[in-house]
C-alpha cells in the first residue's frame, strides 16, 4: 500500500528530477552511452563514392543494377540500476536518509535513459536480492522504479554487493549498469571485475557527511545499523576522532584505488551537496575520453 507521504515524495521527485534530467543530463547521457552498434535499415541504388563492401549482391542480381545496404545506429540500450537497500542506507544526518538520495539519483538516470528511448531495469539488494524489475521503457515505468525503492521493506540488513553483481553478470545483453551504494562492504573486487567485463559498470557512492568525521559529543553509544552491535565511544578524545578520520580516509583511498585498478568510472554523491553536478561531470569526463580516442 502506498501512503500519502510516499505519494507526495514521488510527486516531488517526478517534478524535480524529470526537469533536471531533461535540462542537464539527457544530452550528455546520449553522447557518452552508445547503442549496440549498427543495424541494417534498407537497400538503395549504388551511388558514386559508396563503399563497395556494402553492395548487396543478391538484390543487385535481381534488379540488374548495383544496390548497397544502408545501416543506422542501433540506439536502444538497456540501463540497469542496482540499488543497495542495506541497513546503512537508512542513515542520514541531513534532511533525508541515503535511501531517498538513492531514489533521486536513480530517477535522474532513469529519466535520462527514457529520454533517449532506452529501457530501464532495477535490482534492489541487501545481503540478498530483494527485488528485480525487468527493463522497460516509459515515464510510468520510471515512477514504478522510484516507488519500488522508496516503498521497499527489505528482509536483509547486511550488504553483499556480490549478489547483485553476480545476478547482472548473467544478463546476456550488454547493459549500462549503475551500482548505487554507500560501499560499506568488503570482498567484492572480483565480482566488480567480472561484471565490468560484460557490462559498462559505473559505481555511484552515496556519502553522508557524518560518515567522514566523528563529532565531539562526549561518551556516546553507537549502533551498527546492519548488525545491531552496540559500542560505547568517548568522542571527546581528539585521538579517537583522529583515528576515525584516518580510517575513513584510508578506506576511501583503497576504494578509489580499486576502481582505478579495474578501469571503472565512479561517482561520489554527498547527501549535503548537489547530486546533479557529479553526474554531469561523469558524462563530461567520458565525452572527453571518447574524443581523445578518435
Amino acid at each position: 500500500m502506498i501512503s500519502r507521504e510516499l505519494i507526495k515524495k514521488l510527486k516531488l521527485i517526478e517534478i524535480h528530477t524529470a526537469r533536471l534530467a531533461n535540462e542537464q543530463l539527457a544530452g550528455g547521457y546520449h553522447s557518452v552511452f552508445k547503442g549496440r552498434g549498427m543495424a541494417f535499415s534498407e537497400v538503395r541504388p549504388y551511388q558514386p563514392g559508396d563503399d563497395v563492401r556494402f553492395i548487396d549482391w543478391n538484390v543487385s542480381a535481381r534488379m540488374n543494377e548495383a544496390y548497397v545496404k544502408v545501416f543506422i545506429e542501433e540506439r536502444e540500450m538497456t540501463v540497469m540500476l542496482l540499488v543497495d537497500l542495506s541497513g546503512s542506507e537508512e542513515f542520514g544526518t541531513r534532511s533525508r536518509p541515503k535511501v531517498e538520495l538513492a531514489a533521486e539519483v536513480a530517477a535522474l538516470l532513469a529519466f535520462s535513459a527514457i529520454k533517449n528511448n532506452d529501457r530501464v531495469g532495477l535490482v534492489l539488494f541487501t545481503d540478498r536480492i530483494e527485488r528485480f524489475v525487468p527493463p522497460k521503457k516509459g515515464k510510468g515505468h520510471v515512477m514504478r522504479v522510484v516507488t519500488e525503492i522508496l516503498n521497499a521493506r527489505p528482509v536483509g540488513r547486511g550488504t553483499d554487493l556480490r549478489v547483485a553483481l553476480d545476478l547482472i553478470g548473467h544478463h546476456r545483453r550488454r547493459a549500462v549498469v549503475f551500482l548505487i551504494s554507500d560501499f560499506i562492504a568488503e570482498g567484492h573486487e572480483r565480482a566488480l571485475r567480472i561484471a565490468s567485463a560484460r557490462h559498462d559498470l559505473i559505481p555511484i557512492q552515496l556519502l553522508d557527511p557524518r560518515e567522514e568525521e566523528l563529532p565531539d559529543m562526549g561518551l556516546a553509544l553507537f549502533e551498527d545499523i546492519e548488525s545491531g552491535d552496540l559500542v560505547e565511544v568517548d568522542t571527546s578524545h581528539p585521538e579517537v576522532r583522529s583515528a576515525f578520520a584516518l580510517r575513513v580516509g584510508r578506506d576511501r583511498a583503497l576504494r578509489e584505488q580499486m576502481f582505478a585498478r579495474l578501469g571503472l568510472d565512479h561517482v561520489l554523491i554527498r547527501s549535503d551537496g548537489d547530486h546533479v553536478r557529479p553526474l554531469v561531470e561523469l558524462f563530461r569526463r567520458r565525452a572527453q575520453r571518447m574524443r581523445g580516442h578518435r
